[in-house]
């Protein structure tokens, strides 16, 4: 029923998001035994449910004070069994646990740390007061209940303020961790750094980051280590600051992708995309042409064919822009090139198999993007496979 940790975090995350059902304060009475004394709403779980699985809700000693996760057919139960040990109690120590309910199927890992918090606030209060041990206890703790579960599920927090004691509540979002960054890859700031004190390294390499500078680049410009620049961009991506982009080339092919009929369809989308791809914010370019631009890009196509077709300065568009908007937007996705080595010896037949693209080897072995275009088009062993 508690699955261990790395079976339990592989089915948290193939859970998805929602709300917390039901919040019950259950108990071990010295007659009755484990029992539920309040909760919100009133008869969600139900004795016989509970009686079933009280054994894993009210624990032993082994598995107090750890996070307990039983999931049912229909339940998720999430909670953190306490014991105050006191000889003023019936049988020498008080045992509860707080729990939270959910759907079976939703993920509760980042509802762990706020149940923690919680137990931890119950249990001073039940040391300062005797709050959860008297008799007029349940009016008390289902307001309590009542609060918590309103404002967690609308807001994400919760205030609370018992007498001398209180106590934040608030659900924090857990992250999947990024992917590796590659040398060849850019980074782009999506939002501004929040104000706080980052570290010499993040400070040193922000400034370099632009959207259009490879993280090689940025390492160079920087004087910062490759693999800490490399760790750097990851930190960032973890925490929303920043996205990864293509290398921008005007060799670069690219294909629209189903999600631009968005922008023929919201109009303050469309706004958000003429600001951005602006030569400037005096004038901004017409709608017509920034869309005849991007429906234009097709296989084969490259930006440089796009600039001397629709000639983009005159539009007031700023073709870099332009691209980097409808990557970032999914409006667009890059056509990468793979070249594949057929024959015998080739010096970068290592690199030639088809699972690096063109940008990823010119990173490595820093020739350019058409210097090596133009030596493997002379080279009748290799093809080139574009996706």
């Amino acid at each position: 029923m508690a699955f261990p940790e790395y079976n339990r975090y592989k089915i948290e995350g193939c859970g998805k998001k929602g709300q917390i059902r039901c919040i019950f304060f259950c108990e071990f009475h010295p007659t009755a035994g484990p029992i539920i004394s309040c909760s919100e709403p009133e008869n969600y779980i139900s004795k016989e449910l509970f009686d079933s699985i009280s054994v894993y809700i009210i624990t032993k000693a082994e598995l107090q004070r750890s996070t307990i996760t039983v999931t049912l057919s229909n339940y998720k139960i999430l909670g953190f069994p306490i014991k105050i040990e006191d000889k003023k109690y019936e049988r020498n120590a008080f045992l509860f646990n707080l729990c939270f309910v959910c759907d079976s199927d939703i993920r509760t890992v980042h509802y762990e740390p706020v149940v923690t918090k919680l137990s931890d606030y119950l249990t001073a209060m039940e040391i300062e007061s005797s709050f959860l041990s008297k008799g007029d206890k349940v009016v008390k703790l289902k307001s309590i209940l009542k609060q918590i579960l309103e404002e967690l599920n609308t807001k994400g927090e919760c205030a609370l303020s018992q007498g001398p004691i209180a106590t934040h509540l608030k659900v924090v979002s857990i992250r999947v961790d990024p992917s590796l960054v590659a040398d060849h890859q850019v980074p782009i700031l999506i939002k501004e750094l929040p104000e706080q004190h980052w570290d010499l390294t993040t400070q040193q390499v922000t400034t370099y980051i632009d959207g259009f500078n490879h993280i090689a680049r940025i390492a160079a410009l920087s004087d910062v280590e490759n693999s800490l620049v490399k760790a750097c961009i990851q930190n960032l991506i973890y925490y929303g600051v920043v996205s990864l982009v293509p290398l921008f080339q005007y060799g670069n092919v690219y294909c629209t992708t189903p999600k631009i009929k968005i922008l023929a369809q919201n109009y303050h989308f469309q706004q958000r995309c003429l600001s951005y791809v602006a030569y400037s914010q005096r004038a901004l370019p017409n709608l017509r042409e920034v869309f005849r631009i991007y429906s234009s890009m097709t296989r084969g196509t490259t930006v440089k064919d796009l600039c001397l077709r629709f000639n983009p300065v005159n539009l007031r568009i700023n073709e870099r822009k332009l691209v980097q908007f409808g990557v970032l937007e999914g409006l667009i996705r890059r056509i990468h090139k793979y070249p594949v080595y057929l024959g015998d010896h080739a010096d970068l037949q290592k690199s030639l198999s088809g699972s690096s693209s063109l940008d990823e080897i010119c990173c490595s072995t820093n020739i350019t993007t058409q210097r090596l275009e133009d030596q493997l088009e002379t080279d009748h062993n290799v093809i080139m496979i574009w996706k």
